[in-house]
């Protein structure tokens, strides 16, 4: 209970990073984002882009579908919430569904990758006390297009309030947490090389 906590607080921060870009966008939409995955570094909260790359064992392989699921959950409810309070925020989260769409699975998982690269190396920085790649590193990923599942999912949850979910974006999206995951775990090939 106490990872799921944990992970629901999480998709909250993540979302209200989501909440700011959809308000800003560009530059300053990208920069702002940060706050949420700062504050989840700092409170030590359980973010799937955060923990994928340090995954060892069994159990906490099982954590880690506790914690993505916990994940999603915080970005519903933020979403449901945030959408009584401003639903002005439907219309940019509905572009960033349909233009998601466009996007084949391949492309998705691909584009998922290199944001979960990114992330581990930030989020490897900020646990030694260095923060700056943490705040490049989300803009990064953001200006770069590429995709992150967690900020995907409060997106997609926002814009599903108004639309029907479809087969082929549950296909995209598994395909994006599995980019995540595996981009997450690249710094694995080289770790034991260098």
């Amino acid at each position: 209970m106490n990872t799921l906590r944990s992970a629901i607080l999480a998709g909250l921060c993540i979302g209200l990073g989501g909440i700011v870009n959809l308000k800003t966008g560009g530059v300053v939409g990208a920069i702002l984002f940060s706050f949420g995955l700062l504050t989840v570094v700092h409170y030590r909260y359980k973010l799937f882009t955060g923990t994928a790359g340090f995954t060892e064992t069994r159990q906490q392989f099982i954590d880690l579908i506790i914690i993505l699921l916990g994940n999603i959950l915080g970005c519903l409810m933020l979403a449901y919430t945030i959408d009584l309070a401003l639903p002005d925020l439907y219309q940019p989260a509905s572009d960033i569904l349909f233009n998601r769409l466009k996007l084949s699975p391949l492309q998705g998982f691909i584009l998922a990758i290199f944001c979960g690269f990114v992330m581990t190396a930030s989020v490897r920085h900020a646990r030694e006390n260095r923060f700056l790649p943490l705040l490049f590193g989300v803009p990064l990923f953001i200006l770069c297009g590429f995709l992150h599942s967690i900020a995907d999912a409060f997106y997609y949850a926002l814009a599903l309030l108004h639309h029907d979910l479809s087969v082929e974006l549950v296909i995209l999206y598994s395909c994006i947490v599995a980019g995540n995951f595996v981009g997450c775990n690249l710094y694995r090939l080289v770790r034991d090389k260098a």
